[in-house]
């Protein structure tokens, strides 16, 4: 088992307070948008466990070992890291990312591919020879990303489409003379043909003409306030964008601590405010449809975008005889779940078949021989025998049981 040192990533619409107040430490200033707890190349967890080789000397080494990339000691020996069926089944990688997450301000609308169409894309740009950091790249790798959101303070989000009625409802509301058409469409329409044919004006126009459009609509929304709040807060971040009128065809979510929302291929969603646990298959792939200033890919966003409306699945924790609460999705490369502890209690068995992240969100908690306070994780390689015990609370995150 060892204590992983995590890279913070200063996104510009990271809090500059919550991942701070977690960890205990002084805010500096600057955005502190996710902590990453994993073994992804972009910034892997760092440990000091010293590379095997022979002692020549006789005596014992008292010298502190270098810190090693999480990615580094897995590629030497995956099958002792990650067990046998994990590598079996996902290669040679450790398959999940576990972040905290803390969002100040509205993140970019976006959805992510199937592993089908992940493969295919990626197999496509890759035969055309684009460049892997080109920034009109879509896809950065051949798997699929679907996520886990786990409240740790109130959390608002964006998830999935709302019916195509209360989207026309809410825009026509507004009584902006431009955004007639879309309310027309959205009526007009079966719900598919609707919600793609609105969305598809949206990302089709141009930004320059829609800009006055934006304009008049997040005013309105600010005027009227009520659930039309978020969508006036969302362009105040992103004054002008389009993006904010994409953001009207979708559910509005708000997630009490504890709560979570699982994210599947082809689910547009976007996080606006709040500190939470995410977990995901390791994978970069994004395609964005609004609020960024980043390349959006309108046709293979079509062809990604599932246009079916849908009620957002809120998921609490199932909790079990062992005192572990898991959070239930239909993937394998993840399992997340948590302990609460009490003190005196019987020590919350945690050994497992798969590689393992355990995460401290409150209070301290003793995994093996390592105290763990708030922000605080280890990596526990699969098949090494650990408990936990303290007051507090412990993410873990996983390999699904179903894989191995």
């Amino acid at each position: 088992m060892d204590r992983l040192s995590n890279t913070v990533r200063p996104y510009a619409w990271g809090s500059t307070t919550a991942i701070p107040a977690l960890l205990g430490t002084a805010p500096t200033g600057e955005p502190q948008a996710e902590m990453w707890m994993g073994a992804h190349p972009g910034a892997p967890s760092r440990i000091t466990r010293p590379k095997s080789s022979p002692n020549t000397t006789g005596t014992p080494n008292t010298t502190t070992p270098p810190e090693r990339p999480l990615t580094d000691v897995i590629a030497a020996d995956p099958e002792g890291e990650l067990g046998a069926v994990t590598v079996a089944r996902f290669g040679p990688r450790l398959p999940f990312l576990l972040k905290l997450l803390a969002a100040g301000s509205p993140l970019s609308l976006q959805v992510h591919p199937d592993l089908d169409q992940a493969r295919k894309g990626y197999a496509d740009e890759e035969t055309r020879g684009i460049p892997i950091d080109a920034p009109h790249r879509t896809y950065k790798d051949a798997n699929h990303k679907p996520e886990l959101i786990c409240a740790l303070t109130p959390f608002d989000g964006l998830c999935g489409f709302r019916r195509p009625t209360e989207a026309a409802d809410a825009m026509e509301a507004l009584g902006v003379d431009s955004l007639k058409p879309y309310v027309d469409l959205l009526r007009a329409h079966p719900e598919e043909a609707a919600l793609r044919e609105v969305l598809t004006a949206i990302l089709g126009a141009d930004p320059a003409e829609m800009a006055d459009t934006v304009t008049e609509a997040a005013a309105a929304c600010e005027r009227l306030g009520g659930t039309h709040a978020p969508y006036a807060r969302i362009a105040h971040h992103y004054p002008g964008d389009p993006g904010v009128l994409a953001a009207m065809l979708l559910n509005y979510v708000q997630l009490q601590p504890g709560e979570a929302l699982f994210l599947g291929a082809g689910v547009p969603h976007a996080y606006l405010d709040g500190l939470g646990v995410e977990i995901m298959a390791n994978s970069d792939n994004v395609l964005r449809c609004g609020l960024t200033p980043k390349h959006i890919d309108v046709p293979e966003l079509l062809r990604i975008v599932r246009f079916e409306a849908t009620e957002p699945g809120v998921l609490r924790p199932e909790a079990s005889s062992s005192g572990e609460e898991r959070y239930e999705t239909p993937v394998d490369e993840f399992a997340l779940s948590r302990y609460t502890l009490a003190s005196g209690a019987q020590p919350a068995e945690l050994t497992a078949p798969t590689p393992q992240i355990l995460l401290c969100t409150a209070g301290t908690v003793r995994v093996g021989e390592l105290d763990l306070t708030p922000g605080q994780s280890v990596f526990v390689p699969a098949a090494e025998a650990v408990e936990a015990t303290g007051s507090g609370t412990l993410f873990r995150a996983t390999v699904a049981a179903r894989t191995v």
